[in-house]
């Protein structure tokens, strides 16, 4: 009987939080919860993690690995070793064992694409949410091109007969992880913006902090 209480007393305080939890969610604007899924917090993320700072996660580890792979161009097996690392951290359901978090850059950045678009068509959505919603969601779009061609060209890895061709496969991925992470200047104007085919997610980031900030939320 006493475990018996015990347990319902757990059960009842976990119910309370998630009441609260609640409450507090239907208090707040809607712009504003769907803004909170891509900072602070995701149902289904490692540890219930934004989708934001999740996608980054992924991605620092697919940056190192690809600079691991690209460290020996004449080796083909290290390689392919680094390579299938870095597949597992842009998309695990491609390659579920490695060092990532085993939720992916892909799915973790479309998650941000689809989290910012609810908040921009949120009936309480300001024009700064709006605004800055569009240029998270180009960026996060980026991210989505460059995470697909990885996969692609990891693949291609995987099958290649020796390091001569795989290795020129492997610089184009390094050079892929470090858009993702930081953007790159496609156009060639010194700049790095939010723009289709130049901002990653540091500029997804930076633009989120523009938004919050905005709604006097940073």
């Amino acid at each position: 009987m006493k475990l018996m209480a015990i347990g319902m007393a757990a059960l009842m305080a976990a119910c309370a939080d998630g009441g609260e939890r609640m409450a507090s969610e239907a208090e707040m604007k809607m712009s504003h919860v769907h803004m909170g899924h891509v900072l602070t917090g995701w149902q289904d993320t490692p540890d219930q993690m934004g989708l934001l700072p999740t996608a980054q996660a992924e991605a620092e580890v697919a940056g190192q690995h690809a600079g691991f792979a690209a460290s020996r161009p004449d080796d083909l097996d290290w390689m392919r070793l680094h390579v299938v690392h870095i597949l597992h951290a842009v998309d695990p359901s491609i390659e579920p064992q490695g060092p990532g978090l085993g939720y992916g850059v892909r799915r973790a950045v479309q998650g941000v694409a689809q989290h910012v678009r609810f908040a921009a068509d949120s009936e309480d959505a300001s024009d700064n949410v709006k605004l800055h919603a569009m240029h998270v969601e180009t960026s996060a779009g980026n991210v989505v091109v460059w995470s697909e061609r990885i996969v692609a060209l990891g693949q291609q890895v995987r099958t290649a007969s020796s390091a001569a061709e795989a290795a020129p496969l492997v610089v184009e991925i390094e050079t892929l992880t470090q858009a993702i992470l930081v953007g790159t200047d496609a156009n060639g104007d010194g700049t790095i913006t939010w723009e289709q085919s130049e901002g990653g997610l540091a500029q997804a980031a930076q633009h989120m902090q523009f938004m919050q900030e905005g709604e006097g939320m940073a």
